[in-house]
């Protein structure tokens, strides 16, 4: 009885931390931060993760895991030029600017410029404000206008997505051209919560439920699209990696 009792435990308090890994045990996503990520984590953005955790909606924060992650992945990839849309305080921002060259130029948008001033302190303590551009507003409009431009097709190495789930089908049919050919588009959330797999009647929050049909769209979309190359990675909440190849 004492066993069930602790699972029942160990369950409800991974339940509370679902939107920073899927993994079953708490103790071993544990040791992936203590031994990998916070010993390497960026003074910047430790100081803005600690920022954020204080905030009413700290949920929407990129996880401290999946910030590493996409660091090392530009750095990997060699990136310049990227997007990113959904910024929230910056955490992303961040291990993004950290990973771009000096010269390297990020196109971020987001409709709360409130929320990105929050973490605007520790960007620019950090040397990195002058490869951001903010822009304040609905993204879907200003990639209309992008679009328009054809040096702008083909022009951006990476692009992170983690914004409104039910306009991620209409943010790929416009990034998929703004991304060069060999150019990676992360898109973030695609396990949204573990709740892919649950049944129609699961108990699920609100707007969990009300996204989880977005979200399975985009993973049925993105799995049929014959011009990119896709790895769907359980690391936060689920991101989907897109490397386009036509």
């Amino acid at each position: 009885m004492a066993n069930n009792d602790q699972n029942q435990t160990e369950a409800g308090r991974h339940q509370e931390v679902g939107h920073k890994s899927l993994l079953q045990s708490d103790a071993l996503y544990q040791y992936i931060l203590e031994t990998s990520v916070y010993p390497r984590e960026h003074e910047a953005m430790k100081e803005l993760r600690e920022l954020t955790a204080k905030h009413p909606w700290n949920i929407m924060t990129t996880s401290a895991d999946e910030g590493q992650f996409l660091n090392l992945l530009l750095k990997l990839i060699n990136a310049k030029n990227t997007m990113e849309i959904g910024v929230y305080t910056g955490y992303s921002l961040l291990a993004t600017a950290l990973a771009l060259p000096e010269d390297g130029k990020i196109l971020a948008m987001d409709i709360n410029r409130e929320n990105y001033e929050l973490g605007l302190p520790v960007i620019k303590k950090a040397g990195v404000e002058h490869k951001i551009e903010f822009r304040e507003g609905p993204a879907l409009p200003v990639l209309d206008e992008m679009m328009k431009d054809e040096k702008n097709h083909g022009s951006y190495d990476f692009i992170f997505v983690d914004a409104d789930k039910d306009n991620y089908i209409n943010y790929h049919k416009r990034l998929i051209e703004l991304v060069k050919v060999g150019g990676v588009i992360g898109y973030d959330n695609t396990l949204w919560n573990g709740s892919v797999v649950a049944p129609p009647d699961a108990p699920l929050r609100k707007y969990v439920r009300y996204y989880r049909d977005f979200v399975l769209e985009l993973n049925k979309a993105l799995a049929a699209d014959p011009r990119i190359e896709i790895c769907m990675l359980p690391v936060g909440d689920g991101i989907t990696l897109c490397r386009r190849i036509k």
